[in-house]
């Protein structure tokens, strides 16, 4: 049985679409009370559905032009700690995840031209006991989304 109800997924793919409306208009688009609304919001936050609300900047007008893909590899367990505290302080980082495979970790990296993922590739080298990373430039993009569906 799923823990979200239709109120819920209508009240979440609103969200998703757009966080900015007041209370009262989303309750009405979704077919709620304000207060019920405010009751189910909370009820969200504090089981950790919602996280957090977020502004979706556009990388173009930031000049983040370069979107990469870097896969990090290394042969001995006690490297990990050591990238990962290097890495959570990498702002050119914009997710890392632990994969199975030949690899270790899969980032999502994103810089402003190609002599900044050189640096940046420079630095993830320098890490104690990475050994190898492999990185994959994005051409272009046809789709990217943070909207999750809720089962």
């Amino acid at each position: 049985m799923s823990q979200f109800d239709d109120i819920d997924r209508k009240l979440l793919a609103s969200l998703q679409e757009n966080d900015r409306l007041p209370l009262a208009e989303l309750g009405k688009a979704i077919g709620v009370a304000t207060s019920t609304l405010n009751d189910r919001l909370k009820r969200l936050m504090r089981q950790g559905v919602i996280s957090g609300f977020h502004a979706r900047l556009s990388p173009d007008a930031l000049d983040l032009n370069l979107l990469a893909f870097v896969y990090v590899g290394w042969s001995e367990p006690q490297t990990e700690p050591v990238f990962l505290a290097a890495v959570a302080g990498m702002p050119a980082v914009l997710e890392c995840h632990h994969v199975t495979g030949e690899w270790n970790h899969l980032m999502k990296v994103r810089v402003r031209r190609t002599q900044d993922l050189e640096a940046f590739l420079a630095t993830l080298k320098a890490i104690e006991g990475v050994q190898r990373t492999h990185t994959v430039i994005v051409l272009s993009t046809s789709k990217e989304t943070m909207t999750l569906q809720p089962a």
